[in-house]
């Protein structure tokens, strides 16, 4: 594996890789590539960077991969690691679920319901020393694996420390971290053990350069690192707001899956095609405030009573992390809020939520061009494309109703309706509001939000990280 993989000159380490594997009954493994903007930018590697050689670094994440490992069955460019192999078993799962999941999602999303948790005990610190192992297997596969003097571009939450340990492994590479969750406030940030903010906090500083999706995250991780540990030690701090891909978006919105969809979609909204529809797409993830969507949908029908039968609430909630029981449960309490709505004012010929848990994207696409409204609400979120992504695709200009806390709102704040995400009555209000915008304003919001929200496309994104990993400088934002 090693003479393999060890002259890369640009690599990239996520937990998820590009590529995922099935084991068929048959006993014969299928592959599915996946897409994104790592992906994108990869592929354009090849022509804007003369040639050099790429790697993607990656856990096995399921059965299937696990299996592919094992046979030594691969795809190019992409080194995939069974971090839970011989003596590691699971290591992943404690790292990933315990600690990535449970700990530091919770952090950076400020989720704990504090009187009760957290309550780091024997049980986080075992799940802590399998998070440094699995930092570790990545620092090291990336330390045998990058050439000389090579670009490593480190993935998210999962891999906090690798930048830091890969820095003692091989100081002659150009290190990048880059964060696509937000990053907590000091006070927040400081409810983890001390020792472990600590090596948090200087794993990303072995990068010679820390990026974030807004200018607010990188904020809050320069002042944690202040309060902390005094400083940022010279590492850069960047700001890359990853843009939808709208050439992408646009073609695959028309074809005929997606036609197919649409007509689908119309018959559950019924109403002869006039009625206005509000559209959300989320993961069932706790901070995208999905109940409190729905409950303020709930208190615009009850206290706007004209919107009965004039106006459907397409909600698409697919289901994430169900091997965790918060998760569950939260998936539950989304599906009862939907089914008391429905029970109370639906009509044989309206049905006011269209609930739909199974994950979709060509009618995630149909119910983008339906929208009149689109609602975007977390608790917080790193970015949120979503938000990015209909504006782009919607047939007759939406009206979007954003949470202030995403970190889409520090781009396209301006033409939004944005509202306290804590706030069901605001948020009902701002539906109205959305619901009753002009034709005319809602069309030109439409178009300087689509033009905000491509500036900067998947693969621009990724090739602007690596271009500023060459740059020169230190401790300040670039």
């Amino acid at each position: 594996m090693v003479s393999e993989h060890s002259s890369a000159q640009i690599l990239v380490a996520s937990n998820r890789g590009p590529v995922t594997y099935t084991l068929e009954d048959s006993g014969e493994l299928t592959a599915k590539r996946g897409g994104g903007g790592l992906v994108s930018g990869l592929s354009a590697i090849g022509g804007s960077e003369g040639g050099e050689r790429a790697l993607w670094v990656c856990a096995a994440l399921g059965e299937g991969d696990r299996e592919a490992v094992r046979r030594g069955v691969g795809e190019p460019g992409v080194r995939m690691l069974d971090i839970d192999a011989g003596s590691h078993e699971g290591v992943h799962a404690e790292a990933y679920n315990g600690i990535a999941n449970s700990v530091l999602w919770f952090v950076h999303h400020m989720l704990y319901q504090t009187p009760l948790e957290p309550a780091f005990g024997p049980e986080f610190r075992a799940q802590w020393a399998s998070y440094e192992t699995y930092n570790r297997a990545f620092a090291e596969a990336l330390a045998e694996s990058a050439g000389a003097d090579a670009a490593v571009l480190v993935q998210d939450y999962h891999l906090a420390l690798v930048p830091g340990m890969l820095r003692e492994l091989r100081p002659d590479l150009r290190i990048g971290h880059f964060s696509h969750t937000p990053w907590a406030p000091v006070d927040y940030f400081r409810m983890l053990p001390d020792d472990v903010a600590e090596q948090l906090l200087r794993g990303i500083l072995g990068a010679d350069r820390a990026a974030f999706l807004t200018g607010r995250w990188a904020d809050a991780f320069t002042e944690c690192c202040v309060a902390v540990l005094g400083g940022t030690s010279g590492t850069r701090i960047g700001v890359h707001g990853l843009g939808a891909d709208a050439d992408f978006l646009r073609d695959r919105s028309r074809q005929d899956d997606v036609e197919e969809r649409l007509v689908a979609l119309r018959e559950q909204i019924g109403g002869s095609g006039d009625r206005k529809v509000i559209v959300r797409v989320d993961r069932t993830e706790l901070s995208k405030n999905i109940v409190r969507g729905l409950l303020a949908y709930r208190e615009l029908l009850e206290t706007r009573p004209e919107w009965r039968e004039r106006v459907v609430h397409v909600a698409f909630a697919y289901p994430s992390r169900q091997d965790l029981a918060v998760y569950r449960d939260y998936t539950a309490e989304v599906q009862r809020v939907a089914d008391e709505i429905n029970s109370r004012f639906g009509t044989e010929g309206w049905t006011p939520v269209v609930l739909h848990v199974k994950d979709d994207f060509a009618r995630s696409l149909a119910a983008y061009r339906l929208a009149d409204v689109a609602l975007v609400n977390p608790i917080r979120d790193g970015m949120n494309l979503v938000a990015k992504e209909v504006p782009v695709v919607s047939d007759e200009g939406c009206a979007l109703v954003l949470s202030r806390e995403a970190g889409a709102y520090e781009e396209l704040g301006e033409d939004a309706v944005v509202v306290n995400p804590y706030d069901v009555t605001a948020t009902a209000q701002a539906l109205h509001t959305a619901l009753t915008m002009p034709p005319g304003e809602r069309s030109e919001r439409t178009k300087r939000l689509a033009a905000a929200a491509t500036a900067l496309p998947p693969a621009q994104w990724f090739l602007s990280q690596l271009h500023a990993l060459g740059t020169a400088g230190g401790g300040q934002r670039s």
